[in-house]
């Protein structure tokens, strides 16, 4: 008698097919940060933003040039791990993962879109080419780059996948080679990951680091929810947003994580000192 009764194989989406190829041991440099934002000037922005300009602006795209701005204004955490050292991005590149839905199974599956430099971009600028992006991730146009190396991520089976992207990691990083011959883009992933759990409805959630993509920082933005603060004494509702982050320990350590908190926590919670007005 078997020690599980088990129905059969499952079917894997590719993101799932990639990640048992990714993680094969438990023993890893990750570390775990959350801190909670005070949300209520940033959501009355937003309406504001909404109102005056007609952009459907999200925390998400305010995220996206608040990590810009910690990648350049702590660059040590910008950092890529190559030959056992660590070396410093030119560039700063912010990768979203984006969740999409096979139209023929309704497998849900991962995929992403990153934003260079969002840290100079006007938030219209963000939000115009996230929605392009994500448009065309969605759409899953064969003529995108990170499409065509799904693609090709999905021919291979599922014994070889690990080392398919050891390889892939190593000749694109360790060696630093430019493959967009092949299919795939520079950096490809930027130096931080943000994925918007609070779009599912979660509060909080830690994220594992994804070793083929090299990137130190994976950022969780929960969702905006009304909870009981206490200011001067006095308890009342306020919005509040948790921001969980894992970190490669290898690249950042505690004081790398306060500087990172206190930019953030500056750009949302202080907003209209960080971003462009609201109107035009």
């Amino acid at each position: 008698m078997s020690n599980i009764e088990l129905s059969g194989r499952a079917h894997l989406t590719l993101f799932r097919h990639i990640s048992l190829g990714t993680w094969r041991t438990a023993y890893d440099p990750s570390i775990y940060g959350m801190m909670t934002v005070r949300m209520d000037e940033c959501m009355r922005y937003i309406e504001e933003f909404r109102a005056a300009r007609g952009v459907r602006l999200t925390v998400t795209h305010m995220m996206a040039r608040a990590i810009g701005a910690v990648l350049e204004q702590v660059p040590e955490a910008n950092a890529v791990l190559r030959w056992n050292r660590l070396y410093l991005r030119k560039g700063v590149g912010v990768f979203f993962q984006v969740a999409i839905e096979d139209p023929e199974t309704g497998a849900i599956d991962l995929s992403g879109l990153k934003l260079d430099d969002p840290q100079r971009r006007s938030l219209v600028e963000i939000a115009e080419e996230f929605e392009k992006s994500a448009a065309r991730v969605r759409g899953r146009r064969k003529d995108d780059a990170l499409e065509r190396s799904r693609g090709g991520l999905r021919l291979i089976p599922a014994a070889f996948i690990g080392a398919a992207l050891r390889l892939l990691a190593f000749v694109n990083y360790t060696l630093n080679l430019d493959l967009r011959w092949a299919g795939i883009p520079r950096d490809p992933f930027g130096g931080a990951m943000v994925t918007n759990i609070g779009s599912l409805g979660l509060e909080s959630a830690f994220v594992p680091l994804v070793p083929f993509s090299r990137v130190p920082i994976l950022v969780a933005m929960g969702a905006v929810e009304r909870a009981a603060v206490v200011d001067d004494g006095e308890i009342h509702a306020a919005q509040i947003m948790r921001i969980c982050a894992t970190f490669d320990h290898r690249v950042i350590d505690g004081a790398h994580a306060a500087k990172m908190a206190k930019i953030l926590r500056g750009y949302f919670e202080h907003p209209y000192a960080h971003f462009e007005p609201p109107g035009p």
